[in-house]
C-alpha cells in the first residue's frame, strides 16, 4: 500500500526554545536531487529582533561565567555532536556529500569544538599581560568579549564551516545570532537540537533558518549588534553589511572569506583589551 511520508516542518531557535516564525512562513529543504527533505521556517525581521534581544540579554551572564565552566559547556556540546554524528552525517549526504567526506567534516567539527574548548580558561592568560610602563604604575590588560555577535553561516561546507565560525564567538563570552546555510540549513537546525541539550543558557547561540540576503542587512544596520563575522556572505551582500556596519562601527570579521580553519587569533577578533593602570605606591 502505498502512502505519501509526513514531512517535518522545522523550526528556529531562539532562547533555547523552537518557535515558529511569527510570519508563518517556510521554504522546503531540498537534497541533491532536488526532493523535499523537510520544510524549513523562513525566518522575518521580526525573527531577528528577538534573536538580538535574547541574545543581549543573556551576553552578560554567559561573560561572566569562568572560562573553566565554559569550556566544560562547549565539551559537552562536543560530546553531544558525536552522539549525533550518524544524523550530521546523513543530512550531509543528502545535501550532495560523498559519504567519505560527511564522516571527515563530521570528524572535524567535533574536534574542533573540542579544540576551542580547550582554549576557554587559557585564552585570557595567553591574551592579557602585565605591561612595563616607565613609571611607578601596575599595567594590566586582559581581554573582554565584544558582545552580541552575528554570524553569516557559509553555505558549504555546511557544518564545519558553522561550527568553525561559532566556537571562536562563544568561547570568550559573546553571544551569538547565526544565519544558517540556506541551501543546506539541516546541519544547523541538528546543531540547535544539540544545543538545546546540551547546557548552553539560553540565549547564548541563537539560529535562524532562511533568507540571509533578506536578513542579514537588518542584522548589520541592528544598533544592538557589535561585531558581525561575514565569512560565509557571498560579495555582494558583503558589501550590503559593510554599510550598514558604519551605523554603530560594528567590527566586522572574516573578510578574508576564510571558512574552515581554527587560531586563538580567531578568538581575539571577537574581543577588547581593557587596560588597568594602578599605582605601585612608594
Amino acid at each position: 500500500m502505498s502512502r505519501l511520508d509526513v514531512r517535518k516542518t522545522y523550526k528556529l531557535y531562539i532562547n533555547g526554545e523552537f518557535p515558529r516564525s511569527e510570519s508563518g512562513r517556510t521554504y522546503p529543504a531540498l537534497d541533491s536531487k532536488g526532493e523535499v527533505l523537510a520544510r524549513v521556517a523562513l525566518a522575518s525581521r521580526k525573527d531577528l529582533r528577538e534573536a538580538v534581544r535574547a541574545a543581549r540579554n543573556a551576553q552578560t551572564k554567559w561573560a561572566e561565567r569562568s572560562g573553566y565552566n565554559r569550556g566544560q559547556i562547549l565539551y559537552r556540546i562536543a560530546e553531544m555532536m558525536e552522539d549525533r554524528r550518524a544524523t550530521f552525517e546523513e543530512q550531509l549526504g543528502d545535501g550532495g556529500v560523498s559519504a567519505a567526506r560527511a564522516r571527515t567534516e563530521v570528524a572535524k567539527s567535533i574536534d574542533r569544538m573540542v579544540w576551542y574548548a580547550g582554549w576557554a580558561d587559557k585564552f585570557s592568560q595567553v591574551y592579557g599581560n602585565l605591561n612595563p610602563v616607565a613609571g611607578p604604575f601596575f599595567n594590566i590588560s586582559t581581554p573582554e568579549p565584544t558582545g552580541v555577535v552575528g554570524v553569516i553561516a557559509p553555505r558549504d561546507p555546511s557544518l564545519v564551516g558553522l561550527v568553525s565560525r561559532l566556537a571562536p564567538v562563544v568561547v570568550s563570552g559573546n553571544t551569538a545570532v547565526v544565519l544558517a546555510s540556506e541551501p543546506q540549513p539541516m546541519p544547523a537546525i541538528t546543531f540547535a537540537e544539540v544545543l538545546e541539550s546540551s547546557d548552553v543558557p539560553p540565549g547564548v547561540v541563537n539560529i535562524l533558518t532562511g533568507s540571509q540576503s533578506e536578513l542579514a542587512p537588518w542584522l548589520a544596520d541592528h544598533m544592538d549588534v557589535n561585531a558581525i563575522d561575514l565569512a560565509g556572505a557571498d560579495d555582494k551582500l558583503r558589501l550590503r553589511i559593510e554599510q550598514g556596519a558604519v551605523h554603530n562601527v560594528k567590527r566586522l570579521i572574516g573578510v578574508d572569506g576564510v571558512l574552515d580553519g581554527q587560531s586563538p587569533y580567531l578568538i581575539a577578533a571577537f574581543t577588547e583589551t581593557k587596560t588597568v593602570w594602578h599605582p605601585k605606591g612608594l
